[in-house]
C-alpha cells in the first residue's frame, strides 16, 4: 500500500476500502498553543499537534440502517484499514439505526479540501505576550497578583463520504482567562475573552477592570439570601442561553419533557417568551464568531446525527423578538415532528436592541440592585421548568443608586433561563463574550448584559 499521511489522503483511502453500503470520514487535524501565569509571571508554554480519525460505517439492511462508529487518536496509513474493519463490524453488529437517514449528497466540494491543515503556534501570542507583560508590571505596581492562562487552537476538519462530499473547515478557538488576587489572597476577580486570533484582546484594559473590582471588593457587605434586582453581564447570559440551547431539542418537546412542551401535547413554538424584543441566533457566518458552515458529527444524540454529515446550515433565528421561533432538529427528529430542520450551530448571539453597556446599566439603577461577575457549578434541577442551580464566583456587588458601594456574600441562585427571559426589564449592548461555566465546550458567543427585577439568590454560599 502507498504510504499517505496528508489529510484529505486519510479520507480517501479510508473511503475506497469500505465494503459497506456508506462510509462517512472524519479527519480533524488539531493543533494547540498555551501561555499560563500565577503570580505576575510566566509559568508554562507549549505547543501540541495531533489527529483524529473517525469513521462511520452505516449497513443496509432488511429492517433497517444501522449505522458503526469508531474514532482514533493519532492514526496512520497502516491504522486505517483495522479502523475502518472495526467501524465496519460495529455496523453490522448494531440493530437498525432509529435516526437512520440516507448520507448527504449534492454539496458543492471545498475547493481547500486537498490543502495542508492550517496550524496555529507561539506566532499567534506575538503581540499579546508582550502586552501580557506590561500587564503583569503594573499589577506588580499596583500591589496585585495576576494569575491564568491563554490557549488558542486550530482545527482543520476533512469530511467525506461515500456519496461524494468533500468538506473542509478550518476553526480557531481562543480563550483567555484573567483572574487578579490581592496579596493576601482575600480578594479576587475574573474576566474573560473569546477570540479567533488574540489580535483584539488588550490585557491592560483587562486588568484595570479587575483592579477597580478588587477596589469595590474593599467593603464587604453582609447580605441574607432573597430576591434582588441584577444585572446579569454577558458571561452569565451566555452560561444560562447556551444551556437552554443544548435543551431545546424539538423531539423532547414534543414528548413532553421539557420546557418547551405544550401542556396537553406539542410544543410553545410560536409562545412569546419576552416581553422585550429578544432574539436569540445561531449563524454559521457571524462576524468574530464563524463557525463550521455545515454539520460536523462524530456521534448521534438528541441534537445530533451522524447521518447529517455534510448537511448545510443557515441563519436560524431560535427566538425572535422575543417569541420562540426553532427548535433544534436533525433531519429525522424534524420528520417525526413535522417541523423545519434546524441543526445545532457552534455559535449563539442574543440581541436586544439595547445600546447601554454594562457600566452604563449600573449607572442607571435606581435603589439597591446586585452585579455580578460570573456563574460557576451549572446545575439542573427540573426540566420541565429548566430550572437551574449554581453558585456565583469571584465578586458580587453591591449598586446603590448608580454607585458600586462594596462587595457582597457569594450565593447559590435558583432560575430557569427561559423565566428570566419573560421577566428581563432590560438588555444592554450586545458584545462577545467568554461563558465561564460552559468555555471548555461553547466558546462563541455575543450577549447583552440582562437586567432581572427579582433573581432569586436563594440562599448564602461561602464560595469565592
Amino acid at each position: 500500500m502507498s504510504r499517505v499521511s496528508k489529510p484529505y489522503e486519510i479520507v480517501e483511502r479510508a473511503l475506497e476500502l469500505s465494503t459497506t453500503d456508506g462510509l462517512v470520514v472524519i479527519a480533524d487535524e488539531h493543533s494547540s498553543a498555551n501561555l499560563r501565569w500565577a503570580g505576575n509571571a510566566l509559568t508554562t508554554n507549549g505547543v501540541t499537534r495531533g489527529r483524529t480519525l473517525t469513521v462511520i460505517a452505516t449497513v443496509d439492511g432488511a429492517e433497517g440502517t444501522a449505522s458503526g462508529v469508531v474514532s482514533r487518536s493519532a492514526v496512520t496509513a497502516d491504522d486505517l484499514e483495522p479502523l475502518v474493519r472495526a467501524a465496519e463490524a460495529a455496523a453490522r453488529g448494531a440493530g437498525p439505526a432509529e435516526d437512520a437517514q440516507p448520507l448527504v449528497s449534492g454539496v458543492p466540494s471545498s475547493p481547500d479540501f486537498t490543502d495542508a491543515p492550517a496550524e496555529t503556534g507561539s506566532e499567534v501570542f506575538a503581540d499579546f505576550a508582550p502586552a501580557l507583560g506590561d500587564a503583569f508590571a503594573r499589577a506588580r505596581s499596583g500591589g496585585r497578583e495576576l494569575y491564568g492562562f491563554a490557549n488558542h487552537e486550530l482545527t482543520s476538519t476533512y469530511l467525506g463520504t461515500s456519496t461524494g462530499l468533500r468538506l473542509r473547515h478550518d476553526q480557531p478557538t481562543g480563550t483567555l482567562e484573567l483572574n487578579a488576587k490581592s496579596p493576601d489572597r482575600t480578594r479576587s476577580a475574573w474576566a474573560g475573552r473569546s477570540t479567533r486570533d488574540f489580535k483584539d484582546v488588550d490585557p491592560a484594559a483587562m486588568d484595570a477592570e479587575l483592579a477597580q473590582r478588587l477596589r469595590w471588593a474593599e467593603r464587604r457587605i453582609d447580605l441574607p439570601a432573597g430576591r434582588y434586582e441584577t444585572l446579569l453581564p454577558p458571561t452569565a447570559v451566555a452560561d444560562l442561553l447556551i444551556y437552554q440551547l443544548w435543551s431545546s431539542t424539538a423531539r423532547d418537546a414534543m414528548e413532553g419533557r421539557t420546557v418547551f412542551s405544550q401542556p396537553g401535547g406539542g410544543t410553545r413554538l410560536g409562545e412569546t417568551l419576552s416581553p422585550l424584543p429578544l432574539t436569540l441566533r445561531s449563524d454559521p457566518h457571524a462576524p468574530g464568531l464563524e463557525s463550521a458552515p455545515f454539520v460536523i458529527a462524530h456521534s448521534s444524540g438528541d441534537s445530533a446525527s451522524v447521518f447529517d454529515n455534510g448537511l448545510p446550515l443557515a441563519p436560524t433565528d431560535w427566538i425572535r423578538d422575543g417569541k420562540l421561533e426553532r427548535l433544534t432538529t436533525t433531519r429525522h427528529s424534524a420528520a417525526l415532528t413535522g417541523l423545519p430542520v434546524a441543526p445545532a450551530i457552534d455559535n449563539l448571539v442574543l440581541d436586544g436592541g439595547g445600546e447601554r453597556s454594562l457600566e452604563e446599566m449600573v449607572a442607571a439603577t435606581t435603589g439597591r440592585a446586585l452585579l455580578l461577575t460570573c456563574l460557576w457549578y451549572i446545575r439542573e434541577v427540573d426540566p420541565a421548568t429548566l430550572l437551574l442551580t449554581g453558585l456565583t464566583r469571584d465578586g458580587v456587588y453591591l449598586v446603590q443608586d448608580g454607585q458600586v458601594v462594596g462587595e457582597v456574600n457569594n450565593f447559590r441562585f435558583n432560575e430557569s433561563p427561559v423565566d428570566l427571559l419573560s421577566r428581563a426589564s432590560e438588555a444592554g449592548r450586545t458584545e462577545k463574550t467568554l461563558p465561564r461555566e460552559w468555555g471548555d465546550w461553547f466558546t462563541r458567543a455575543a450577549m447583552p448584559a440582562l437586567r432581572i427585577p427579582d433573581f432569586n439568590m436563594s440562599s448564602v454560599s461561602q464560595g469565592v
